[in-house]
């Protein structure tokens, strides 16, 4: 992947979207075998709760038409798994869309999904009803820009290959317009990150949420910016690698700024609800009623379930690094599990 940086500078924002695209095109990176292992994979009870909190506001907006949309579905493992639960409650979708441009991917899930059908952008998706989207660990393998604070102010951060090792820099063109105001005395060598294709990509899915209605709901390790700091990271083999070392080969993810992502969706018209832990999220949708369901039918697997339900909800694992935001068209109910005690 020599391409990716070479000896001119490259921002990083580039360097990540050519070595993400790279390397979701070429490997199923989820599961033991693979670089990481994302919520839906750890356990059934996270697909369930999603589609509990799907069929919960569908009831309440009055049980209409929909599609279910998912944006980076991964193997598919929690769409079919809410999809389960959604059935239950009589909320079958009119239509279930994938985003998803990884041929990897897309083959594992049309074999959980036979009915799905795949897109390569969010602009691709249908317009003839109102729209269900989920985006658990999609945005944060987005492309973001860093900006670094250098004597005489901020420097975009560039990725240049020195001596034949890609390494960080700072760029040679003042980029102060680009910190917000609150973070333009941050001392030297801090770090400010920006997300304008995710913003950009949620503002268009809010737009098209107005005109068709529905709700998004938004997953992911993040934090309500604006902040300093250097999120970005690499992972392979289920290991924290340097991102500057085998570009494409290596999973590049950033913390995702919700409050980016609530700004771009209100300027659309959307309603934004709390920003939530993941924890405390599943406890009020009542996972932890689940996982006594599950072990009552399942006794040898109680302690199984036990670990998995606090590998997602306890703070010491994903419960409070991982955050949850939903977004709901006008017209519709506000969403379950963001506010009240988390049971």
């Amino acid at each position: 992947m020599s391409e990716i940086a070479g000896a001119r500078p490259t921002t990083i924002a580039d360097y990540m979207a050519a070595a993400n695209g790279h390397y979701y095109a070429t490997r199923d990176p989820l599961g033991a075998a693979g670089d990481f292992t994302t919520a839906p994979e750890i356990s059934q009870m996270f697909g369930e709760m999603v589609g509990v909190w799907i069929a919960d506001l569908w009831s309440r907006a009055g049980s209409p038409a929909f599609r279910y949309v998912e944006l980076g579905p991964g193997r598919g493992t929690l769409a079919a798994d809410a999809l389960r639960v959604m059935a239950r409650f009589g909320c079958t979708p009119a239509g279930i869309d994938l985003v998803e441009t990884s041929p990897t991917l897309r083959a594992a899930q049309i074999a959980r999904l036979p009915a799905a059908e795949h897109h390569d952008e969010v602009d691709a998706l249908p317009d003839d009803a109102p729209v269900i989207i989920v985006a658990n660990e999609f945005f944060d393998a987005l492309p973001i820009h860093q900006y670094v604070r250098v004597a005489d102010g901020w420097r975009e951060r560039m990725v240049e290959r020195r001596d034949g090792v890609l390494t960080p820099v700072a760029g040679d063109i003042p980029a102060d317009d680009a910190i917000p105001a609150s973070l333009r005395s941050e001392p030297g060598g801090a770090i400010v990150e920006t997300t304008p294709v995710s913003a950009a990509i949620m503002q268009r899915l809010a737009f098209r949420l107005a005109r068709q209605g529905g709700a998004m709901l938004a997953i992911d390790y993040g934090y309500a910016g604006p902040a300093a700091g250097d999120t970005l990271q690499a992972v392979k083999a289920h290991r924290f690698v340097d991102p500057f070392t085998d570009p494409g080969e290596v999973d590049l993810t950033a913390h995702v700024d919700f409050t980016a992502l609530a700004v771009a969706a209100q300027n659309a018209g959307m309603s934004v609800s709390p920003l939530a832990t993941q924890g405390d999220w599943l406890r009020r949708l009542g996972i932890d009623a689940r996982c006594r369901s599950l072990a009552t039918a399942a006794p040898a697997r109680a302690e199984e379930l036990k670990g998995q339900r606090d590998r997602l909800v306890e703070p010491r694992a994903m419960g409070d690094l991982f955050k949850v935001m939903a977004f709901t068209a006008p017209g519709w109910p506000a969403p379950a599990g963001f506010t009240g005690d988390a049971a």
